[in-house]
């Protein structure tokens, strides 16, 4: 595949892909030690039910990231890269959070009163502020680890054998074990992923995202310290630093990068349900000549071609993606073959 007039949009087409792969597991834990705490017996049903149902108190806590994708570093997507990463979130547990993450060359900052978001990028000194109606993810999602596991267990367990495997500690707190297995009818690259749901407040502290074949967890997220009760209101607003930029969503940024979807790029669409899933895309295209310095996403995956056309397939233990010449992205913890399926369609 040549490189020049897709450098930017393969940048932009690298994260869109990055994130239907890590996006899989941004929320999971490495275990916690200690013995399985002693817990009231609960039904599937009725943990799944509750946890849907939950309406967790306001918390702060830290988040650690174990990954072990195969995937290096990709530009502003630093938690893709196999390591271990960490964060710092709070939640107000009325729609406000704030996240702070760390990255190779200083932090980012989102930060949601539950209308307003703010993101803040310390190496560029820009302050990106809009509204949920800017078309841009609710930002509070984004603060709250358990978000992300409580719409997994939504999505999948229709699709799902649901268990509870007993007991574990998570952050020093006691935690009912959900497993959900697919269907054999699903066509996934996933043996099972596990929630740790506190036994309390019933929100999702630790996911471990197992793929089929190996008995050691591909991406592990979630709670290393987590603390109940009240927060600083001042913790969900945000004041630019002196210096800074404030941009508005979508706009270009001081150094000439778009910040929010790109024009040309399009929103995602989803095709099949459950395990199934597959996310598309579109990343824009850039003039020939743009950003000679782009990322070539060959250095993550090999050529493909078919009916649809011919791009990259970028592959890990749990998940593929695929990023066509023309720019489109396909991605899901599937086979091959869904991904090319869902890109003729």
């Amino acid at each position: 595949m040549g490189t020049g007039r897709w450098t930017t949009g393969r940048t932009a087409a690298a994260g869109i892909a990055v994130a239907g792969v890590v996006g899989l597991g941004l929320l999971a834990l490495p275990g916690g030690a200690g013995a399985a705490p002693e817990l009231p017996p609960v039904t599937p049903e009725d943990l799944v039910a509750s946890v849907l149902a939950a309406e967790p108190d306001a918390f702060a806590g830290t988040v650690e990231l174990d990954n072990s994708l195969g995937l290096p570093v990709l530009p502003d997507v630093p938690q893709a890269g196999d390591g271990t990463s960490t964060a710092r979130i709070w939640s107000n547990g009325d729609g406000g959070g704030r996240v702070q993450l760390p990255t190779s060359d200083g932090e980012k900052t989102f930060v949601s009163d539950g209308t307003t978001f703010w993101a803040y990028d310390s190496q560029d000194r820009t302050v990106t502020e809009g509204t949920r109606q800017d078309g841009r993810a609710d930002t509070s999602d984004m603060t709250d680890p358990t978000a992300a596991a409580t719409e997994a267990i939504r999505t999948l367990q229709t699709s799902s054998v649901v268990t509870v495997d007993g007991t574990a500690e998570v952050a020093g707190r006691p935690a009912y074990e959900l497993v959900l297995t697919p269907a054999p009818d699903e066509r996934t690259l996933l043996r099972e992923v596990r929630i740790a749901v506190d036994s309390e407040q019933r929100v999702p502290l630790r996911m471990t995202v197992l793929a089929t074949g190996s008995s050691d967890p591909a991406l592990q997220v979630g709670f290393t310290e987590l603390t109940f009760g009240a927060q600083d209101p001042a913790l969900f607003t945000f004041t630019a630093p002196p210096g800074s930029t404030v941009v508005e969503p979508g706009a270009d940024r001081p150094d000439g990068a778009p910040e929010g979807r790109p024009e040309g790029a399009t929103a995602p669409s989803i095709v099949g349900d459950g395990w199934d899933t597959v996310v598309l895309a579109t990343a824009p295209a850039v003039p020939e000549g743009d950003d000679p310095e782009g990322f070539d996403l060959t250095a993550l995956g090999s050529p493909v071609s078919g009916p649809w056309g011919s791009g990259t397939l970028i592959s890990t233990a749990v998940a593929n993606a695929i990023v066509t010449d023309d720019g489109r992205v396909a991605a899901g913890a599937v086979p091959e073959q869904v991904l090319t399926e869902a890109l003729a369609q």
